[in-house]
């Protein structure tokens, strides 16, 4: 792109506030392995542009599969007819990452690939006669972005995704069960050494082994302990989505007018911070091109703010926390979350095990559903286990748990040292972006669990 400020003075107009150009070019490669045989191998590339322009209050946006400019000159005319100089010229701003990537994937040969696709496949069968069916899918992706906004800047920023998906589907006597696992993040191909590979099919493994023989979840009211393995899945739907800005303050979340109030425990801080090393929500910069920072949004149980896009942020006079993104060019930019997790505390995970007497102990959720303008959940337990006075003791399956989020976080009493990450694609209006979600140790005195067994 030879002048971005162009497209840009040639965007804005009229009643325009703000413009910018999203330009993007994405490479990518997707293997997919399931019943001993390759069934999709991609490599492939993606690219385009988008051109958006923000009127009080909406927001207008245009996109092409083209990165020529004198078509992206000839779009932004028809998206607003006239020059509108605001900024002549344009300050450049850099990635400039505190990690460092040692094989880029994109860089890695297909058929390397395709052999750590077949490796883990292989692997997993091994360890374990009953299962069925695998299937295995194995995600890298480059993305370059180049953003020209109307307030002179020009922004480039790259990005590397890698991310590998194992579900494992096993029967016995009848009996069907399935496990899967994630790993993955903002990372080189370098990650992806035997052991830590193997680490990651045994427990998936493990997990499937377990469940084969686990006993129906009790139903009732229990205390919940969810470990930090669990990830941050519960807060990432239960509190997380409710901090968008667009749901927080458009009357569809439970904490819209509660900045400086009490909403959790004061035991709980929770953060989403873009800068993490090697994470899967991490990057330089949002699709809007504003600096990635670490955004205290919960401080000792106090909210203390939302997660603010560069629309919103205009809106309601406020600044952009750097969490505008955009699954792709085809697609506007809206508040999301990144890196979002729970502060660790101060008591030993051990500890907040042997303190209960009754209970259940999660390690991995599953799926759920979260209404933001009430904050009721409702979550699968993917590996749970009863605690019985103190002590973990048997497997369960087919648990879920069912809560309200703003209860859940004002009763959280015990706070674990430690600290786990869970990855995904967050899926919001029709798009995913990838995203990583946290937490330590968590005891909650009493959540209702649902299962089969009756016997509570």
């Amino acid at each position: 792109m030879k002048d971005g400020a162009k497209i840009v003075r040639t965007l804005l107009k009229g009643k325009a506030l703000y413009g910018d150009v999203f330009i993007e070019r994405k490479r990518y490669t997707n293997i997919q392995r399931e019943s001993s045989r390759f069934e999709k191998v991609e490599h492939a590339e993606d690219r385009g542009s988008s051109l958006r322009i923000i009127t009080p209050w909406k927001q207008f946006v245009v996109s092409t599969n083209s990165t020529d400019e004198d078509e992206l000159l000839s779009l932004a005319t028809y998206a607003s007819k006239l020059d509108f100089g605001k900024k002549e010229s344009f300050f450049v701003k850099l990635p400039n990452y505190r990690f460092q990537i040692e094989e880029y994937p994109d860089k890695v040969a297909l058929n390397k690939k395709m052999e750590v696709v077949e490796w883990i496949e292989n692997t997993a069968k091994k360890m374990e006669r009953r299962i069925k069916q695998v299937r295995v899918i194995f995600r890298d992706t480059r993305q370059d972005v180049h953003i020209f906004t109307s307030s002179g800047e020009a922004i480039y920023d790259e990005r590397y995704q890698l991310l590998i998906n194992l579900l494992l589907v096993g029967e016995e006597d009848g009996e069907i069960q399935t496990s899967y696992e994630s790993i993955g993040g903002f990372l080189g191909f370098e990650y992806l050494r035997e052991d830590r590979l193997l680490d990651f099919v045994e427990k998936t493994v493990r997990r499937l082994n377990g469940l084969l023989k686990a006993k129906e979840a009790p139903m009732g009211p229990r205390t919940v302990v969810l470990g930090a393995r669990a990830g941050g899945t519960m807060i990432h739907e239960a509190i997380g989505h409710g901090l968008e800005a667009d749901l927080a303050l458009e009357g569809l979340s439970c904490y819209k007018g509660l900045i400086g109030e009490k909403i959790a425990s004061e035991l709980i801080t929770i953060v989403d911070d873009k800068t993490l090393s090697h994470m899967r929500g991490s990057y330089a910069y949002d699709d809007e091109g504003t600096p990635s920072e670490r955004t205290i949004l919960v401080e000792n149980g106090i909210l203390k703010n939302y997660l603010f896009d560069r629309f919103y942020a205009m809106k309601y006079e406020k600044r952009s926390t750097g969490n505008g993104r955009r699954e792709s060019f085809r697609h506007k930019p809206i508040p999301r979350m990144s890196n979002t997790f729970i502060l660790p505390g101060t008591k030993n995970p051990d500890e907040i095990i042997s303190s209960v007497d009754k209970g259940l102990y999660v390690l991995k959720m599953g799926g759920g559903q979260v209404d933001t303008v009430t904050g009721d959940f409702v979550f699968e337990v993917q590996e749970g286990y009863i605690i019985e006075k103190g002590e973990v003791g048997d497997m369960v399956k087919n648990a879920v748990v069912m809560g309200n989020g703003p209860k859940i976080l004002k009763e959280i009493d015990m706070v674990g040292s430690d600290l786990g990450f869970g990855i995904g694609t967050c899926g919001k209006d029709g798009q995913g972006v990838p995203v990583s979600d946290g937490q330590p140790t968590l005891r909650i005195p009493e959540m209702i669990v649902g299962g089969k067994n009756k016997k509570a």
